[in-house]
């Protein structure tokens, strides 16, 4: 696999997607490979001018630029997944959902209930650290207007599916908004989960048990830490908070440790 000026491997195509992320062994590999992906030429483009052009409160600042990885320990129960990478916010940080208000949501919110050892996430070396919980978006590039297409969620999918098999002791999944709760499915079908039809709405607080092989794992919705949402009062603090305390009791009751990352879901 060829390397990019910074030494990430490069993918180009979506057949490209679906081979390197199946075949990669490891969080690290993976993340080192979903920054190199270059397999959506709208959202290439849009990422990589953005950077150039910047805004202006961050001019002095180098900009990411590029597909943003999970971030979170490897023996997470719990996963949360959003939507993309905002332009100013992960496409500049290079961590997802930081540096921008959604990001002071989620990572504050994950604080108030003991999944991160600090309530902000400002920059790569902030001194962040996540605890049984793994954050990670179903688009990995900052889409323009905050909106990929079907095909650009279907073109980065494998990198989602993958993520999520090497998380061997995943029990609980935190959609935040329709479009994450719209790409999973498709990913945890494939992976083998029996998928209830007809399939359940996206809701706040709606929350689907599957069962498939690796035992049960439950889906909780959210609605999204967008400023849409948070500024107008659709999503609040109690709610949010609300929803990662079931989260977290729901992961208490994971089962015994599973060893092997290949055994269960989901596969790309």
């Amino acid at each position: 696999m060829a390397l990019d000026a910074d030494g990430f491997p490069v993918t180009r195509t979506p057949a490209g997607v679906v081979r390197a992320a199946r075949s990669a062994r490891d969080l690290a590999v993976l993340d080192a490979r979903v920054s190199g992906c270059r397999a959506c030429p709208r959202l290439v483009a849009w990422r990589e001018e953005v950077a150039q052009v910047k805004r202006a409160s961050f001019r002095s600042e180098d900009y990411w630029g590029r597909p943003v990885p999970g971030l979170g320990p490897a023996d997470a129960r719990i996963a949360v997944v959003g939507l993309a990478p905002a332009a100013h916010g992960g496409n500049r940080t290079g961590r997802v959902f930081t540096g921008d208000r959604s990001g002071d949501w989620i990572f504050a919110a994950l604080w108030r209930v003991g999944l991160a050892n600090q309530p902000t996430s400002t920059h790569v070396g902030d001194g962040l650290e996540l605890t049984d919980v793994r954050v990670a978006a179903a688009v990995r590039c900052a889409p323009p207007a905050n909106a990929p297409t079907p095909e650009e969620r279907d073109t980065c999918s494998p990198w989602l599916a993958r993520e999520l098999s090497l998380l061997s002791r995943l029990r609980v999944i935190v959609v935040l908004g329709g479009f994450g709760w719209t790409a999973l499915w498709p990913v945890l079908g494939a992976a083998g989960y029996e998928l209830p039809r007809p399939r359940p709405a996206f809701g706040h607080g709606v929350e689907v048990e599957l069962t498939g092989p690796r035992g049960p794992l439950t889906l909780l919705g959210s609605f999204h830490v967008s400023q849409q949402n948070t500024f107008t009062g659709r999503l609040t603090e109690p709610m949010l908070d609300a929803v990662l305390a079931r989260a977290t009791e729901l992961a208490a009751t994971v089962p015994g440790a599973r060893t092997h990352p290949d055994d269960g879901p989901p596969r790309a």
